[in-house]
This record gives C-alpha cells, sequence and structure tokens, in this order.
C-alpha cells in the first residue's frame, strides 16, 4: 500500500475513534479491541486479563494511576511508600527538548519524555548520535497526547516533561535483566522476565517460587537457563509495598550487580490488547485479578 495512503487512513481512524472516545468511551474501547485482538471484549462478565485490564480502565480511575505512570512523579511515590535507593539517578528534568544542553550531557544517558511508552533516547555513546534528530524527536512527542493512539487516557493527565537518567548497565557493559513483576490486588504474583535485549528479546514467565509458567507463545521463551536473581526478594518486597494501592500493576525492576533499581509501574500492558499470551494465559492471569468497585 502506498505509504501516504496507508497514513491518511490510519490518521482517518485515530480521529474517528477518538470521536467515538469522546462520546462513548466504552464503544471505542470494544471497536479498538477488536480491531486489535480480533476478540469480543466482554464487559459484563469479564473473565480473560485483557478483558478485566479493559475493564479497570474504564471503570475504575483513581487518579493515583496517573501519578505512578509518569516517569518523573513516580520518584516522589516511590520516596513516600518505599525505599528510594531503588530509584535511578535522575540528572535533570526539562519542560522543553530546547532546554537541553547537549555538551553537558554524559557519554551514556537516557531521556525520556514523562508522559507516555517508548518515548526514549538511550544510549552508550552519544556521539553515535545526531543531535539534531534528538531533539526533533522529542519535541514531536512532546506535543503528543499518546493516550489518543491505544484510548489509555491515564497517561493524557500527565504534565509533558524530559527527564535525563543514568544510563544502567551491569558492569561487565551490559544492559540488566528486566524483570516485569505482576501485582495483582496488591500482590505480587509472577514475574515476566525480559532478557537477550540486546538481540532478539525473549520473554520467561515465572512464579515466584521460580516455577516456569507456560503463559506465553513459546516463540518468545528463550533457550538459556533464566537463574532466579539473588535479588529477587528484595524485587517483590518493593513491589509489595508500590502495588498495595491497585487491583493491578506491573513492577518493572532492573538487576544491576545484585542492586535493585525500579524501572516504571505500569497499567495498561500492551494497551489491555496483548496478544502474545495463549488462551490458557489469559484465563490464568485474569483468574488472579478480582476486580474492585467501580469509581
Amino acid at each position: 500500500m502506498n505509504f501516504s495512503i496507508k497514513f491518511y487512513i490510519e490518521n482517518t481512524w485515530l480521529y474517528a475513534i477518538n470521536c467515538l472516545n469522546a462520546i462513548s468511551p466504552t464503544y471505542a474501547t470494544k471497536i479498538l479491541h477488536y480491531r486489535t485482538t480480533k476478540d469480543f471484549l466482554n464487559l459484563k462478565k469479564p473473565v480473560t486479563f485483557n478483558e478485566k485490564l479493559q475493564w479497570l480502565k474504564l471503570y475504575w480511575n483513581d487518579p493515583l494511576i496517573s501519578i505512578c505512570a509518569d516517569k518523573y512523579e513516580i520518584y516522589n511515590y516511590v520516596k513516600l511508600n518505599s525505599n528510594p535507593k531503588i530509584l535511578n539517578n535522575l540528572l535533570s528534568v526539562y519542560d522543553s527538548a530546547d532546554q537541553i544542553i547537549w555538551e553537558e550531557l554524559p557519554k551514556k544517558f537516557a531521556l525520556k519524555c514523562t508522559h507516555g511508552s517508548g518515548y526514549n533516547i538511550v544510549t552508550n555513546n552519544k556521539s553515535e548520535l545526531n543531535q539534531l534528530e534528538v531533539i526533533e524527536k522529542l519535541n514531536k512527542w512532546m506535543k503528543e497526547k499518546f493516550g489518543r493512539y491505544s484510548l489509555e487516557p491515564h497517561y493524557d493527565k500527565i504534565k509533558p516533561r524530559i527527564i535525563l537518567e543514568e544510563y544502567i548497565e551491569s558492569s561487565q557493559g551490559f544492559l540488566p535483566i528486566d524483570y516485569k513483576i505482576y501485582c495483582f490486588n496488591g500482590v505480587a504474583k509472577l514475574v515476566l522476565i525480559c532478557s537477550e535485549r540486546e538481540n532478539d528479546i525473549k520473554f520467561d514467565c515465572f512464579d515466584l517460587e521460580w516455577n516456569r509458567l507456560s503463559i506465553m507463545n513459546k516463540k518468545y521463551e528463550s533457550n538459556i537457563e533464566i537463574k532466579r536473581p539473588d535479588c529477587f526478594d528484595e524485587m517483590i518486597q518493593h513491589a509489595n509495598l508500590l502495588a498495595k494501592p491497585f487491583p493491578f500493576v506491573r513492577v518493572d525492576f532492573y538487576d544491576k550487580d545484585g542492586s535493585v533499581i525500579l524501572g516504571e509501574m505500569t497499567f495498561t500492558p500492551a494497551a489491555n490488547m496483548d496478544v502474545d499470551y495463549t488462551d490458557y494465559g489469559q484465563k490464568y492471569l485474569g483468574d488472579l485479578l478480582t476486580l474492585p468497585k467501580k469509581i
């Protein structure tokens, strides 16, 4: 398909789904959900993980979600509710990409917009980046309403900012393994491990006793042994503290040579339309989540 035609169709779709969302978030979510997953969304009696997360998005609107999804405000939330030692080093905060003084940036860094997912510039060698392209990309992201794309409204309640964080790596210079801890009704239940991040990223799921959970498509699983990290119990302790107010949240950590570093807190993984879980996985995760009363 011609790129310009495809671009026009996608923008027309985005405009239409957001117009419908302004009238009925429920119907807009049902249509988007079917377009993405090819599954009809049952909100009256939700069963699967995707269905229950969509129900939470529509009917459990706690302002604390936007605070914890904010990559800057989460620093204050952690200081109040857990141990600040798990926070990465925050080097600077900007209201605009034009405030960034390129010469003052370290050789290795992470620049992140606070109001969405994937708005990241991460490098271990600043000289390999094109300064003008980075600034242009950040300015573009700062103007976007991330929540419009997949109907995740909590992101659009976040003040757009750019944070500069320390680059996270192991003592061997590798990207650390990412441990995504799934917390249901304030309690950690399982972990999704993202390994081999430099190449073809792999995903492996384990319960807290380190028994493998076959809840995702096997093509994503790693061929190497995934060992339980020495700091795993500490991750679980912090996850329980941070997740306490929420029916569901995924709390992400890095293992930096035995030190626990918080990545982020995610409330709508894959915009609640994940197609990588098996049918069994969707039911298994759905059974772990008890829905609260509507807010």
